[in-house]
Formats: structure tokens, sequence, C-alpha cells
């Protein structure tokens, strides 16, 4: 399971405090994920400043060794290079995050060099980096070879459940792939884990919160966590 980010700790404190529950089977969360754009039209970061709710969310986690990553929002290709790196940085230093989800990740061929370059370069900040594509679609096949894990689905329920892996996933083990679900009814829930099975999709997050009225549909717990969490190992791995 991953958490693809809820909102900042001051306002969602149960969300973050029920990460901290021991023998949860999460794979990493994301520090920093917003659906707010800031200038620039750049989603969610590090900020200016280290955020002592940040930390405070941020230092269980990493004891209880769950990999927390940093934030970096790709634009699609359009952002510079050096402020990736910049905010890269700020995530080491003030969060020493195990690594970076890399949000509106581009996932055509044409963009393989600039993206190889960026995940290169995070390894060179950081040894061992764990390193996310959010992708939210089906990319092209050389992006395997450049990430620990793409997430090839993000989306709603109403696209989810008529999806289809592409064919070059099959050469690749489960691990290597997640997909993050939401408007999920809970009467659905075991459909969408076979949907994630069939299409070797090995870590996922599903939830029926919705993205209607411009929310953001990953700031809140699931209203059904407990029953996912009991479902989630089983269903994905079996």
């Amino acid at each position: 399971m991953a958490v693809p980010g809820f909102a900042h700790p001051l306002v969602a404190p149960v969300e973050w405090g029920g990460l901290q529950r021991a023998g949860l089977p999460l794979d990493w969360v994301v520090l920093g994920g917003s659906s707010l754009r800031e200038s620039g039209g750049v989603t969610g970061g590090p900020g200016s400043r280290q955020d002592p709710y940040w930390l405070s969310a941020v230092v269980p986690l990493r004891t209880a060794g769950i990999r927390v990553l940093g934030h970096l929002d790709m634009g699609y290709g359009s952002r510079p290079f050096g402020e990736l790196l910049s905010d890269a940085q700020r995530f080491l230093n003030w969060y020493r995050v195990d690594g970076f989800a890399l949000a509106r990740c581009p996932a055509d061929a044409a963009s393989l060099p600039e993206t190889r370059r960026m995940t290169g370069a995070l390894r060179t900040l950081l040894d061992k980096a764990h390193v996310v594509l959010v992708h939210g679609t089906q990319p092209a096949a050389g992006y395997a070879a450049l990430a620990d894990q793409l997430v090839t689905f993000a989306g709603p329920w109403s696209r989810y459940r008529w999806s289809q892996a592409a064919e070059w996933t099959a050469e690749h083990p489960p691990e290597r792939f997640c997909h993050l679900v939401h408007g999920v009814p809970r009467s659905h829930l075991d459909e969408a884990l076979r949907i994630a099975r069939w299409q070797g999709a090995g870590t996922v997050y599903f939830t029926d919160r919705t993205d209607h009225d411009q929310l953001d549909p990953w700031e809140s717990l699931p209203g059904y966590w407990d029953d996912f969490v009991s479902r989630i190992g089983p269903a994905v791995s079996e």
C-alpha cells in the first residue's frame, strides 16, 4: 500500500497519526503533496522553510521503517532541472526523506532523456534513493529502467474499472507498479483489488473520496480505511 499524501498535519492529524499503526502494510508515503497550485503552476513541494508539523509527522514514520518520499512536481517536463534539484535538497536537509515521488511525470518516449537525467541526479544527491515516477497513465516502456516504481494509473474508479495495462508491464514483477484510485465505493473494493492483481500492480491506494468540486481526493482517509487495510495484503499479493 502507498499513501500519495494527506493534507497538512495541522488539519489532518488523524490521518498522519493513523499511519503509525503497528503492522500497517505500507510501502511509502508522500510528504509535501498538494493539489493546490503555487505560483508557476507547481503543486506541493518542500516549501520555503522547514515545517515543524511536517517534521513531527515524518519522524515516527521513519522510526517505524516506513519510506517517506519528497513530492517533486515535474509539471510534465516543464519545470527547470535546477528547481527540482533545489526542492530535492531541501527535502533531504529538512526531513531526511528516503526518496522522491516525481508527480506529473512525462510518459512519452521523447521525454525519457530528461527524466533519466533527473533520476540520475536524485540518486547522486541520495545514494539508494527510492524513486517513484507518478505518470498516472501507461508510460513508454523505457521508464521502467529509471525508477524503483511507476504509478501507471492515478484517477477515478469510473476509468479504472475499464482500464488495461500495457503489454510490456508483464515483463516486470508487481512490486514495480502502483495504482492510485479515488471514488471507489466500498462495495467495489474487492473488484478494485482484483483489477490491480490482474494488471500486475503490487502497490495500491483506494479511497472513496472524490475530486468533485475540485477537492483533493487524497487529503483525507478513506471512509473504509480499516476495511481496506485488512484486505490489502492477501488481496493484492496472492
